[in-house]
């Protein structure tokens, strides 16, 4: 069984989750929320209680409001967990089912179960298995290794905009003292 693909992959998913966390260590509930500017997509409370990141029905609005670090956390989190469900498991959960985390401890836990679950996905292969087509949440079949590139990809692209975001906190709120620029 030739797993040469499937362990260049399982390096890669490992390195960019890395730098994801590197980035997210010790943060806090004050910069999970954040606010760089008015109109910030964040993490809300839903009528029936529970918590989701703000994302409204299509049509999207074009350019999209900027988002806080908590609404990209939770975003990466989240779809670790619903690219596993259609990919490997029961492809029934939707993301209005999910209470998403509401603090940056809870996000952080969810990010680590999610990627959890996606390297256990991928040692489950070989590299033949990387080809075979599986289903993604939003109804198209994919080739596995679609699947974890994105992850790859997304864990790169949102570490690096938080990372960002947190430098930017750091000199707007810890230093200045003020809340926007």
């Amino acid at each position: 069984m030739a797993r040469a693909a499937v362990a260049l992959f399982r390096f890669e998913l490992q390195e960019a989750y890395d730098a994801l966390r590197q980035r997210i260590d010790g943060l806090s509930d004050a910069e999970f929320f954040w606010e760089p500017v008015p109109g910030c997509w964040t993490v809300r409370r839903r009528d029936d209680g529970r918590w989701a990141v703000d994302y409204p029905e299509p049509p999207h609005p074009d350019p999209a409001p900027l988002t806080t670090i908590g609404w990209r956390l939770v975003h990466v989190a989240e779809c670790k967990v619903m690219y596993h469900e259609y990919a490997f498991g029961d492809a029934k959960l939707t993301f209005p089912e999910i209470d998403s985390a509401h603090t940056a401890a809870t996000a952080i836990a969810q990010l680590e179960s999610g990627h959890q679950m996606l390297m256990r996905d991928l040692d489950g292969l070989d590299d033949t298995g990387l080809g075979r087509e599986v289903l993604t949440n939003w109804g198209e079949r994919w080739p596995t290794q679609q699947i974890f590139w994105t992850m790859i990809s997304h864990d790169l692209h949102h570490g690096g905009e938080i990372g960002a975001l947190r430098d930017l906190y750091r000199e707007q709120v810890l230093v200045s003292g003020r809340s926007r620029p």
